[in-house]
């Protein structure tokens, strides 16, 4: 892992820069883990705290703060549930020296974890199980299903529009159950465009600690901040979906 590549973020978390996507992989004004906790984890363990059991697609892996900061809210539960968390990531080698990775202070009573998953890209105890494919994005989620959460997670549609396509969200749609939950950092129009065409139901996700962000669903929810993607539509005849 190239240090010249690690970025200190407002929370005081550490992310990384990508040479190939030249993005960060979270956000520098965000920090790493509320990005991860409040446009991610906390708005997907709400939605399904009534589940004991949750099959969680978090794409893509990078660093696993979405995973690992999962793992751990989970231990907080007065009853945890059982986690089966399922992850695409094309890059063997940043996975691993995942355990070289300064990760903040709350990281350290998961270090076995990180250290399994980081040898031998998965882990397995009584309430998790984790496993991470080196393989690309498209192909694994075509056999993928039962999925309650799924992290979108990818770098941006800018540079990386294949995982934000209306193909890619319909095989995504094909993964998840019906009462399952999208949660991604984007609020990008052609992005929501691509879900909308897909019949996923908008919401902007907002939180006092981070900037906006969205949430998808296949049902109607009874939440605030619903976003008509039709009269979006309607209001901007550029406004395009993403496909292939």
């Amino acid at each position: 892992m190239d240090t010249n590549n690690i970025v200190a973020t407002a929370d005081g978390s550490n992310t990384l820069f990508s040479q190939q996507y030249k993005q960060n992989f979270h956000s520098q004004k965000d920090g790493a883990i509320r990005e991860s906790l409040y446009k991610h984890i906390v708005p997907a363990l709400t939605h399904h705290k009534e589940k004991i059991c949750l099959k969680i697609l978090d794409i893509c892996f990078g660093l696993g703060y979405n995973t690992f900061l999962t793992i751990l809210e989970n231990q907080k539960l007065s009853n945890p549930k059982k986690l089966e968390i399922i992850s695409p990531e094309i890059d063997s080698t940043l996975i691993n020296k995942l355990k070289y990775f300064k990760y903040p202070d709350e990281f350290k009573k998961i270090s076995h974890i990180i250290d399994e998953i980081s040898t031998n890209y998965s882990y397995e105890d009584e309430l998790t199980k984790v496993t991470v494919f080196i393989k690309n994005a498209r192909e694994l989620i075509k056999n993928i299903s039962d999925v309650d959460i799924v992290y979108q997670d990818a770098f941006s549609s800018d540079t990386n529009k294949e995982l934000w396509s209306v193909e890619y969200f319909q095989d995504i749609k094909n993964t998840m159950n019906l009462d399952g939950i999208l949660t991604t950092y984007s609020v990008a129009t052609p992005v929501r465009l691509s879900l909308h065409e897909n019949d996923f139901y908008i919401y902007e996700n907002r939180s006092e600690f981070c900037r906006r962000a969205t949430l998808a669903f296949l049902e109607p929810q009874q939440l605030r901040n619903f976003v008509d993607m039709e009269l979006k539509k309607s209001r901007n005849k550029e406004a395009k979906a993403i496909y292939d």
